[in-house]
């Protein structure tokens, strides 16, 4: 007979091992190159020494004469605060019960929970590593009750619970649900009781429920206009920021440039670039009308990639429209105290009753966050025409 205790053990001993390889391989090609280590996580902080620039201990001389003054490695050190990443499932009293004497009805119910957890972690995992840390999905243009013009709904989808900040009075409304998204007209509709008109303005804030400034540090804080990165300012450090270019066109040429800019300032090596969709039809329109034959590779998760002498070309939907990432993905790590794990309550149960409802609910959670070691060594191209 099925039980609780049998949903419990499921999740535990079935589920856990590859619900957790799929969210690390399988949310998106780029975030399955850079690899997760527990290394440098100091309680809830990450502290990490970066070196930059090189060994100062080198000269030529003469052959009876003094040697070269040591001068070791120049290090700096990096401190973030682990970010809280959670993913919950709900299975209705009422679900396990209609399933006690049906092992097939089971299973199957446990494995829509978890595919419907995988996708939508697939959604806001991928939509983080292109954010800067922000968790703003996209500003307001304007707002007549519950439906808001937003500049951008690239990061919205329905299903998804967000809040609305006007960061200027404090005034937020939280825990809305998005129950429609007009992509033509880039509008959204909100559930819940209505909201007065102009109550949010242009400017103010769409976020992911609960998140604001708690997202991972992805590549829109690396590359973004921050005066600090990793708590140091980048007036300072100017090895902080990345090498960045613009382009109306993109060809062969202008990732050459990008290419040679990281080997010869950095000495790093590009091994992938991430570009939105338009960006990658426009590249392989310039490849036809240069009649140039490229190559196509498999990437881990089974992803395929066009490529550009060997280094994989991905599109990707979250990556902002007309930008090209080129990158040495060895430079980046994500720093975990653990690897995905289910919140135990004090009785180890994963599975606990939420309050007041016939449902019970399991989270899934990791403290992690990304790092780019060496931001020189990584290019931008901006301000491509897409088709």
């Amino acid at each position: 007979m099925i039980t609780l205790t049998s949903a419990e053990n499921a999740l535990k001993t079935l589920y856990l091992g590859v619900v957790a390889d799929q969210l690390n391989t399988a949310v998106n090609p780029l975030l399955a190159r850079f690899e997760k280590t527990s290394s440098n996580v100091w309680g809830k902080e990450i502290r990490k020494l970066a070196p930059f620039g090189i060994n100062g201990g080198i000269g030529a001389g003469d052959e009876d004469g003094d040697l070269p003054n040591s001068a070791s490695n120049s290090y700096e050190q990096f401190v973030l605060t682990l970010k809280n990443l959670y993913g919950t499932i709900e299975i209705s009293d009422k679900a396990i019960r209609a399933s006690e004497n049906n092992a097939g009805a089971f299973v199957n119910l446990l494995e829509a929970e978890m595919e419907g957890l995988v996708k939508a972690s697939k959604f806001n995992f991928g939509r983080m590593l292109f954010g800067d840390g922000s968790g703003i999905l996209s500003k307001v243009v304007s707002q007549s009750g519950n439906v808001i013009t937003v500049e951008s709904v690239r990061n919205m989808m329905e299903g998804m619970v967000v809040d609305l900040l006007h960061p200027a009075t404090g005034i937020s409304i939280k825990g809305r649900r998005i129950i429609d998204v007009d992509r033509e007209n880039k509008t959204i509709k909100v559930s819940g009781v209505t909201i007065g008109t102009n109550t949010f303005t242009a400017g103010d804030y769409v976020t992911v429920q609960g998140s604001f400034n708690k997202e991972l540090t992805g590549l829109g804080a690396i590359f973004g206009d921050s005066d600090t990165l990793y708590g140091l300012k980048r007036a300072d450090h100017k090895w902080l920021k990345p090498h960045k270019f613009e382009a109306e066109y993109i060809s062969d040429t202008v990732i050459q440039k990008a290419i040679d800019a990281m080997e010869e300032v950095a000495g790093s090596t590009a091994d992938f670039i991430v570009c939105s969709a338009g960006v990658k039809r426009a590249y392989q329109s310039y490849l036809a009308c240069s009649k140039t034959i490229t190559d196509v590779m498999e990437l881990e998760g089974g992803y395929k990639a066009i490529t550009y002498n060997g280094i994989p070309i991905v599109s990707d939907r979250f990556c902002p429209e007309g930008t090209m990432y080129i990158l040495n993905t060895k430079d980046f790590h994500l720093h975990q105290l653990c690897d995905w794990r289910w919140l135990e309550g004090d009785d180890g149960k994963v599975l606990k009753q939420v309050n007041g409802k016939p449902v019970y609910s399991a989270t899934l959670v990791k403290y992690v966050d990304l790092i780019c070691d060496r931001p020189i060594g990584q290019a931008v191209i901006t301000g491509i025409t897409e088709e």
